[in-house]
């Protein structure tokens, strides 16, 4: 099911509001202590890895050279951290099986009967 929708932490705090039972005071508690708990362990280096869903990681990138595509003009870009998510692979297929009849398949299956 696709939904162009953002997920926000309106919505998880309502969710466990209606799906736990625990007071809407109580599921936005608990939605920002995860919320912190996980910044705080990505701001420290940790990897947070969620079972069925992915993990989380920092990766420290060197500095390099880049280049501005408007003049050729070299600078150099300095080094930084990025946030980095990898889907697991149940989430992954849980992504395929989802899009499964959707465009790209019906793309695929056209090119098939060109022949």
């Amino acid at each position: 099911m696709r939904v162009d929708k953002t997920i926000t932490r309106a919505d998880l705090t309502e969710a466990l509001y209606e799906k736990v039972g625990l007071s809407r005071n109580e599921s936005a508690d608990l939605v920002e202590s995860i919320i912190n708990h996980v910044s705080d362990a990505l701001v420290d280096g940790e990897h947070v890895k969620i079972a069925s869903f992915g993990t989380f990681l920092v990766r420290d990138k060197a500095k390099r050279i880049g280049r501005n595509p408007k003049t050729g003009e070299e600078h150099e870009i300095p080094p930084r951290r990025v946030l980095v998510f990898r889907a697991s692979q149940v989430l992954k297929q849980a992504l395929v099986e989802d899009w499964k009849g959707g465009p790209l398949e019906a793309y695929i299956e056209a090119g098939d009967n060109d022949e």
